[in-house]
């Protein structure tokens, strides 16, 4: 887990997109502005690849293995460039997202490590999207439109 209020220095994450019966799997989050979700996924540790990293990540929050595919876009965030810059003002992170499927979820929900807003999971359909607080919000229209066979998409600095 790593603190938003970082100091000057580029955050590397990687997430996952998991998509099952039309549905993605999502990470359920709670903060002061209320409730929203995220693709599963986090940080990357020194010494890890990303693909270990999504790995980790999607054990640690949700109790899954995973087979990671694809790298299908890259998303930065500059915190001083969105909504909330007065507390990620110092924060950017640059994150790779891939395809993967879930190779064993008996353990689902079952995460050994969630985040401290992370309040649970849910798999969302694909064209109810629009009635969730997804983020970055450009995920919606890209699990919606985008069959995910392009590789290395580059959405820039979104939020």
């Amino acid at each position: 887990m790593h603190s938003i209020n970082s100091t000057n220095t580029i955050r590397s994450a990687a997430r996952a997109i998991i998509i099952k019966n039309d549905s993605v799997l999502l990470v359920q989050m709670k903060n002061e502005e209320g409730e929203f979700f995220i693709l599963p996924g986090g940080g990357q540790v020194h010494g890890e690849t990303l693909i270990q990293a999504v790995e980790r990540e999607c054990m640690e929050e949700l109790g899954i293995s995973v087979s990671v595919g694809r790298l299908v876009y890259t998303r930065e965030y500059i915190g001083k460039n969105h909504q909330f810059d007065h507390r990620h003002k110092n924060f950017h992170q640059i994150e790779h997202v891939f395809v993967c499927n879930i190779l064993n979820d008996k353990q689902l929900g079952n995460g050994h490590e969630i985040d401290k807003k992370q309040i649970g999971y849910r798999w969302i359909k694909l064209n109810e999207l629009s009635e969730y607080k997804v983020l970055p919000s450009p995920i919606k229209s890209v699990l919606q439109t985008d069959d995910l066979t392009l590789t290395n998409s580059y959405l820039g600095d979104v939020n």
